[in-house]
């Protein structure tokens, strides 16, 4: 980290040194130099400048004490009420990470009349949550909801906040991140603590060709957010003894530019993420009209059909049934894929399924190293023996039913 210092007692020509930078950072602010965001670092400023004006200085750390930060957060996620599934598992993690250094579990709840929906929350090992339960927060505004968490963070201090990677989310975590001016994680697929309270952000990066190992020792709260079903949802725990603390929040920071003027629910469909079985059609598939074989596969298993990349760009399958980083994460109890090569970028949105059949004829390909059965050949030949196995298996059950 490198910053340029300012010593105002050595300009004597304010003009000239306003002059100074090309790129307009330099200004001038209650009658004091300053140097804004358009900044690059060029170091003309300290070259042309007055002499000693400008210092350029390397390797600032910033000094903070880690004890007067405890405890591991999770945003609970959620609409009118109804918690998203990601939260329970973030919750998971926290738990997992919290007992390594020994640190509390928090949640922070925020929405209109959600009182009385934290039991769930504490049942499963959650030992404090914090509700925010104001008519102000009927409709998710960002300016409101960032105001209630950073009220949470700065009473609270946890030394974690975990939030999911859903749209809301994604929208809420770095304009946390920018207030507090510490770091944040997009899409971690692996979290784990250090003794000293550091966290370890690990996420694919480079379209998934590396794993990027992050970390924010110098600042606090450190901020990752997780897709839904990157880690399994805990167990409730038996005698759960958390508690609920409400919140309050004067109005005036709970005022918005946002006004909601009406809202439509959306219809809602069995995702991906819900599937219990898939099949994943890939670049293997010739021609559209093939494709017929891809669903008439999961029509008999009662699957969802999803594909990769290539075959969403060539419009085939829509976009939201996309497997991979840049697509949907998965945790079927068993997915079937169809010619996947099995890219890094792919693997690691379905890695973490019950069981993985994959068909390539490429006895080499990479996704056979995840598959737990592995069907060498094409899968022009494969897949329709697989249907009429399957058919024959179920006309095959049906006639012991009816006998």
């Amino acid at each position: 980290m490198a910053k340029v210092v300012i010593n105002q007692e050595k300009i004597d020509n304010i003009d000239e040194v306003l002059k100074l930078c090309p790129f307009n950072a330099i200004e001038l602010i209650d009658q004091k130099i300053e140097i804004n965001s358009a900044c690059k670092m060029c170091k003309i400023c300290v070259k042309k400048g007055p002499k000693g004006a400008f210092e350029f200085v390397e390797n600032l750390k910033k000094e903070i004490n880690k004890d007067e930060w405890k405890g591991i957060a999770v945003y609970v996620d959620h609409h009118e009420g109804d918690i998203h599934p990601v939260t329970y598992e973030l919750i998971g993690k926290a738990r997992e990470m919290a007992k390594k250094v020994n640190h509390p579990v928090y949640c922070v709840f925020v929405g209109k009349d959600i009182k009385d929906k934290c039991d769930k929350l504490i049942s499963y090992g959650v030992d404090q949550v914090f509700v925010y339960d104001n008519p102000e927060f009927e409709h998710f505004r960002i300016e409101p909801y960032s105001r209630a968490v950073e009220d949470f963070i700065n009473n609270i201090k946890p030394t974690i906040m975990l939030v999911g990677g859903t749209t809301l989310g994604r929208s809420l975590a770095p304009r946390l991140a920018a207030r507090f001016k510490t770091g944040l994680t997009a899409d971690c697929t692996i979290l784990d603590i250090q003794e000293n309270t550091d966290l370890d952000q690990i996420r694919p990066a480079f379209g998934g060709n590396i794993m990027a190992h992050i970390h924010t020792p110098n600042n606090r709260p450190q901020f990752a957010t997780v897709r839904y079903k990157i880690f399994s949802e805990p167990e409730e725990v038996e005698s759960p003894n958390g508690k609920i603390t409400l919140c309050s929040i004067s109005k005036e920071k709970l005022v918005s530019n946002i006004n909601v003027l009406d809202s439509k629910p959306k219809t809602k469909e069995v995702g991906l993420e819900e599937a219990e079985v898939i099949v994943v059609a890939s670049r293997a598939i010739k021609k559209q009209d093939d494709m017929d074989m891809i669903y008439k596969l999961a029509d008999r298993l009662g699957a969802q059909v999803a594909g990769t990349r290539p075959l969403i760009e060539a419009g085939w399958i829509d976009p939201r049934r996309q497997i991979g980083l840049s697509g949907r994460t998965v945790k079927p109890k068993l997915i079937i894929t169809c010619g996947v090569s099995g890219a890094v970028q792919f693997v690691a949105g379905m890695q973490g399924s019950d069981y993985i059949v994959a068909i390539n004829k490429d006895e080499k390909a990479p996704i056979f190293d995840v598959a737990h059965l592995a069907l060498v050949g094409d899968i022009y030949e494969i897949v329709p023996k697989l249907i009429e196995k399957i058919e024959q298996k179920q006309l095959e059950v049906a006639l012991s039913v009816e006998e």
